[in-house]
């Protein structure tokens, strides 16, 4: 088989980012904004949860989305958001913080997704395991939402 250009193969980080954005909406948050980008860096998910029952401030979640496939290097994303990274994400969220003041009062947290790809093939096909939080299959890939980690980390 011939080597295919890039763009030949889906963007299996954006599809993982629409996986945790179709679960957050189906879990009540309202998507703000998506690859949020300034010059600190990117955010993957802004999203935000509305209280309309007055129990509790308003959330907005800021979510770095891991998509990875079998055999990486990196824990399943876990080890790529380390300290370095966290920092960038928490320059970025101060950032869209300062261009929507009206948003600076609500609760923040940083969230962490973990999206599981496999290539599906015409010999295999691939059985959702009913812990995973959601899953769709797509252009030849299955992604699983494995692990999401509300507050996985505190901006230093």
């Amino acid at each position: 088989m011939a080597n295919q250009p890039p763009s030949y193969y889906p963007d299996l980080g954006a599809l993982g980012e629409d996986l945790v954005a179709q679960w957050l909406e189906s879990c009540g948050w309202m998507l703000l904004h998506r690859r949020w980008r300034s010059r600190g860096g990117e955010i993957d998910v802004i999203a935000e949860f509305l209280r309309s029952d007055g129990e509790g401030e308003s959330t907005l979640a800021f979510v770095e989305v891991k998509t990875r496939s079998a055999g990486n290097w990196d824990s399943g994303g876990r080890d790529a958001i380390a300290l370095p990274k966290q920092q960038r994400i928490c320059r970025t969220a101060q950032e869209f913080l300062a261009k929507y003041p009206q948003k600076a009062d609500y609760t923040c947290r940083f969230d962490v997704a973990i999206v599981y790809s496999e290539r599906i093939t015409k010999n295999r096909t691939v059985d959702s395991v009913g812990a995973n939080l959601a899953a769709i299959s797509i252009l030849g890939y299955h992604l699983t939402l494995q692990e999401y980690i509300p507050a996985a980390f505190d901006c230093l």
